[in-house]
């Protein structure tokens, strides 16, 4: 550790260090943009592409920061360019448009450097700016880099609205009057930028690593651009600090050390991040089935309940489980109260619940029957799973479509969202009533108006028959077919 503290102290470390952290945060920056637009093979091929513009700069400045800049950023341009005229001219598909220009770019770039090379005085290493030197930064590295990252960081503040708008809607943005394809030139230009000035820290092969690996894992933790951008910056500039810290303690090269952080971090992110995390979606998975197998056990022991044969041995044949498991998750369904803590009893929360379910399974039932056209016999399986799934909301929305429905397409009925307390069925003959204010939606209000039936109107029973209920009021008869009378909500007298 004291070495360590020592090593700290040493003025190329510190430079190392800074060059590295201005290289993550950077990179974070404008790696969201990069993988929200599918660019990550471009960003490969910028940064393989840039060596024919560095073998050329060193031809004509030689060993000079600056003129290594320009020659790199005007080779990234070029590349983007070549790629974007082959894609768009030539109707090659995009991945193969990338591979065709950077492998030749790259290639150039090679035979560039292996000829020059071979030169006496020259010292140009290819492994240099394949995979990075960052313990040799100099002071010109530092300048460079620091101008880059202050530039890319007041491009995105000043151009965030461009640059979001043409992410994700580009036809949008076009009608707003954004030139898309000169905020696809920027953004290549951005990312040369930051490519040219990752050289020395990571170099051109490992840069793509802090170019898309910080900013998908910031994408696994947020859904909110804003944040991913911070976040993304972030985890670069830890990925950089880490990763060189590790490459100093473990003596290794610098570049795939970072690299490697980058790609833990990740993979943590991919394990616990909220949500999106695989530990959260198993939790999640995990949920559901308990709440399936609970609503399932209500929902049977409801039916059960309702023919009088509610027992745990009935309960248990129906759910095709063990008495054992069986009492077992009435024991938690009772600390829920859906059960009445002694004897089998299901309570008033439990009835509700259950039947919110069956009219959830059987309103399917008859959507699938009325307008996909399937039979009755196919229906069954695919509501078993859905009743579970769809929401109060999107049910009444198709109760509203069906026409309100009151027996699925087995011509078992479908139960009211809104709990009756008396309905014309049930009354009794002669048995007298009025037609409740509130009935259980406005097309049992409509049918009623249209029969003459107004809310508070008083009614007798005068028969009941398998067809229709007939009822009298002020002297006049009024058949009623019996499917409406099982909906129609009244108040006894």
């Amino acid at each position: 550790m004291e070495d360590f503290i020592l090593t700290l102290q040493e003025p190329w470390v510190q430079r190392a260090f800074l060059a590295s952290s201005m290289v993550g945060i950077m990179c974070g920056l404008l790696g969201c943009f990069i993988v929200l637009r599918n660019m990550s093979m471009i960003g490969d091929a910028l940064a393989h592409a840039i060596l024919p513009g560095v073998v050329v700069a060193f031809m004509i400045a030689g060993h000079n920061t600056f003129g290594f800049f320009v020659g790199a950023v005007a080779a990234g341009l070029l590349t983007a360019v070549g790629i974007t005229w082959i894609q768009q001219q030539v109707k090659t598909k995009n991945d193969a448009a990338i591979g065709i220009v950077f492998t030749a770019m790259f290639s150039i770039g090679v035979i560039g450097i292996s000829s020059i090379s071979r030169r006496p005085g020259v010292h140009l290493d290819l492994k240099d700016f394949l995979f990075g030197s960052v313990l040799g930064v100099s002071n010109e590295d530092l300048y460079l880099s620091f101008a880059v990252m202050i530039f890319v960081i007041l491009s995105v503040l000043l151009f965030y609205r461009y640059l979001f708008a043409s992410t994700f809607q580009a036809v949008v943005a076009q009608t707003m009057g954004i030139s898309v394809q000169l905020v696809h030139y920027f953004l290549m230009l951005l990312l040369a930028f930051a490519v040219v000035a990752s050289l020395r820290s990571v170099g051109m092969i490992l840069v793509v690593a802090m170019l898309i690996t910080p900013a998908s894992t910031a994408l696994l933790l947020t859904k909110r651009l804003q944040w991913a951008l911070v976040i993304s910056a972030l985890i670069g500039l830890v990925a950089a600090i880490l990763g060189l810290t590790l490459a100093i303690i473990l003596d290794t090269t610098p570049g795939p050390a970072m690299a490697l952080t980058a790609t833990a971090i990740y993979l943590f992110a991919v394990v616990f991040a909220p949500e999106r995390g695989l530990l959260f979606r198993f939790l999640r998975k995990r949920q559901l089935r308990r709440r399936i197998h609970w609503e399932d056990i209500t929902k049977q022991a409801y039916k059960l309940e309702k023919d009088g044969q509610l027992s745990l041995a009935m309960l248990s044949e129906r759910l095709n489980d063990s008495e054992g498991n069986t009492e077992r998750y009435i024991q938690i369904l009772r600390t829920k109260g859906f059960f009445e803590k002694d004897g089998l009893r299901l309570t008033e929360k439990a009835r509700d619940a259950a039947s919110r379910l069956i009219r959830t399974h059987r309103l399917w039932e008859t959507y699938l029957v009325q307008e996909l056209g399937l039979s009755a016999d196919q229906i069954h399986e695919d509501a078993e799973k859905y009743e579970h799934l769809l929401s109060d909301e999107l049910v009444d929305e198709m109760d509203k479509k069906l026409g309100y429905p009151t027996t699925d397409p087995h011509g078992s009925p479908i139960p009211s969202k809104h709990k009756l307390s008396l309905t014309l069925h049930e009354l009794g003959l002669t048995q007298r009533a009025k037609i409740a204010r509130q009935q259980i939606n406005e097309h049992i209000e409509s049918q009623l108006w249209e029969l003459g039936l107004l809310p508070n109107s008083a009614i007798a029973i005068a028969e009941k028959a398998t067809q229709f209920v007939e009822v009298q009021q002020n002297g006049k008869s009024i058949r009623i077919p019996i499917q409406l009378a099982r909906s129609i909500s009244v108040e006894k007298e």
